[in-house]
């Protein structure tokens, strides 16, 4: 099984996820250690990816994906925010579970205003927005509660 943390940027999905993999005993994956340096730099310059640009980061993250659909669980934070990228990821696939997590754009944006240790500029936030796309067969939480809280509420659901 592999867990994918998934929504906008600022919305909590490493550190959930990493708490996540915490209390599940296994490994733990940050879908931006998989973007190759020209996203990074495009991001950092202030410039969205296209879907083209995602394409190639996709495709290894569903190599990643798929590795986890024995025995083994691990948990992966993505943004993932359109329904083809979802696709792309494999989350039509019994062993993945989704994670969605959600707030509206003034709480998100103050939370990105405050991280100054990310290539994601918060200027680019509102493409995030209009790009995401949040249906899907999972589970969706409001940010707003601890991310103890969150991954509470994340335990009981996939138990």
């Amino acid at each position: 099984m592999i867990v994918v943390v998934w929504g906008v940027a600022g919305s909590g999905k490493s550190t959930v996820a990493i708490e996540l993999a915490r209390r599940l005993r296994c490994e733990v994956f940050d879908a931006d250690d998989f973007h190759p340096e020209s996203n990074i730099k495009k991001m950092a310059a202030g410039r969205p990816l296209n879907d083209r640009d995602r394409q190639p980061w996709l495709t290894d993250l569903r190599r990643l994906v798929d590795q986890y659909h024995a025995d083994e669980t691990a948990v992966l934070a993505c943004s993932a925010l359109k329904a083809s990228y979802r696709q792309t990821l494999g989350f039509e696939q019994s062993y993945v579970r989704s994670v969605l997590l959600t707030g509206d754009y003034e709480l998100i944006a103050n939370r990105l205003g405050l991280r100054h240790d990310h290539f994601m500029p918060a200027e680019l936030l509102r493409s995030q927005f209009e790009t995401l796309d949040t249906a899907h067969s999972g589970l969706t939480l409001d940010v707003r509660p601890t991310s103890a809280e969150l991954v509470d509420e994340i335990m009981r659901w996939l138990h």
